[in-house]
């Protein structure tokens, strides 16, 4: 499963875990403003803004996890099995399929609120990608610095939430996260003070306890609580350094590990964590395995070319000797 957040300093930064029991070999990877985007009902986009994010690249198209695009616009897709419904083509609609959905929104909007313009006339398609690439149950958080949205196109139709809570999860529908948020509304940093009854003398034992009730199992419901409690109380600087340290931190608090979620015979587990400056376009990532923070900057490479520009992910712990 996975978790994604939006986060704001001085800069705005957006990133998601990635939690699964298996991996695609997934690349940072950049589409730069002239690579052809065939759509398979809505034609083709020759030009567009250029986008960096996380992908699996099949038959050279970025099937994208997360991106954001050079005007800071970001999207991340997340497992939503059991809920996600797609749709046969619909006649009058922008017929998209889910894979085309992150393209599709990142080549043309700048805004938040460009992207609602455009989901507004949306049709996601039942198509596959490839007999071997099955239409995968997702939904969406779509954010800009200002505002953030989640997309689920469901059974009723095409559905899109306003996400004050600026996190997104798994299973089950955002509304239902959002209602079960009220269930920890007495949460706090601060210690708690005694309300337990008149003439019962009691104190605090220990720090933290204003938090007691804080979901700490892996469920994605459990998820979307503690990743919305940790980046609404989160506090930091705004430098770079600062803001970044944070949003992995944050993030951290609902990593998945190894031997915690069995999924048949194979273990779930944080794949990577990503976290973008969408501000400057720089990319941070890490891995399970390399919990270094390795960066690939959007406008270090040639935006104008038309060919997709990938970057394997760096594996293995990397460690600083200090003697």
């Amino acid at each position: 499963m996975c978790t994604a957040a939006s986060f704001k300093t001085r800069d705005h930064y957006f990133g998601r875990n990635l939690d699964l029991e298996y991996s695609y070999h997934e690349t940072v990877t950049i589409t730069p403003r002239d690579f052809p985007f065939h759509f398979r009902k809505m034609g083709l986009i020759a030009h567009h803004y250029a986008m960096i994010g996380m992908a699996f690249v099949a038959q050279d198209y970025p099937l994208y996890y997360d991106a954001t695009n050079e005007k800071g616009l970001s999207m991340a897709g997340l497992n939503f099995p059991g809920n996600a419904c797609y749709f046969p083509e619909a006649e009058g609609k922008d017929n998209v399929a889910p894979f085309e959905l992150i393209p599709w929104i990142l080549c043309q909007c700048e805004t938040v609120a460009q992207a609602r313009t455009l989901l507004s006339k949306m049709n996601l398609m039942k198509v596959d990608f490839s007999a071997q690439l099955p239409a995968s149950p997702l939904h969406w958080m779509i954010a800009d610095k200002e505002e953030s949205i989640v997309v689920e196109s469901v059974k009723e139709g095409l559905k899109v939430y306003d996400d004050p809570a600026k996190v997104l999860t798994n299973n089950p529908t955002f509304d239902y996260h959002m209602t079960n948020l009220i269930n920890y509304m007495g949460l706090s940093p601060k210690q708690p003070e005694n309300s337990f009854g008149p003439g019962l003398e009691l104190t605090p034992y220990s720090r933290g306890m204003g938090g007691m009730g804080l979901p700490g199992d892996l469920s994605s419901a459990s998820r979307f609580v503690k990743a919305a409690f940790t980046r609404l109380n989160s506090v930091c600087g705004d430098s770079e350094s600062a803001s970044i340290s944070q949003f992995f931190q944050i993030l951290g608090s609902v990593a998945q590990q190894k031997g915690c979620v069995l999924v048949g015979d194979k273990y779930e587990y944080t794949i990577y964590t990503s976290c973008c400056n969408t501000d400057q376009g720089i990319y941070y990532y890490n891995t399970y395995e390399n919990s270094q923070l390795s960066c690939v900057h959007l406008h270090h490479e040639n935006l104008d070319s038309d060919g997709l520009i990938s970057f394997p992910l760096i594996q293995g712990q990397q460690v600083l000797s200090q003697n």
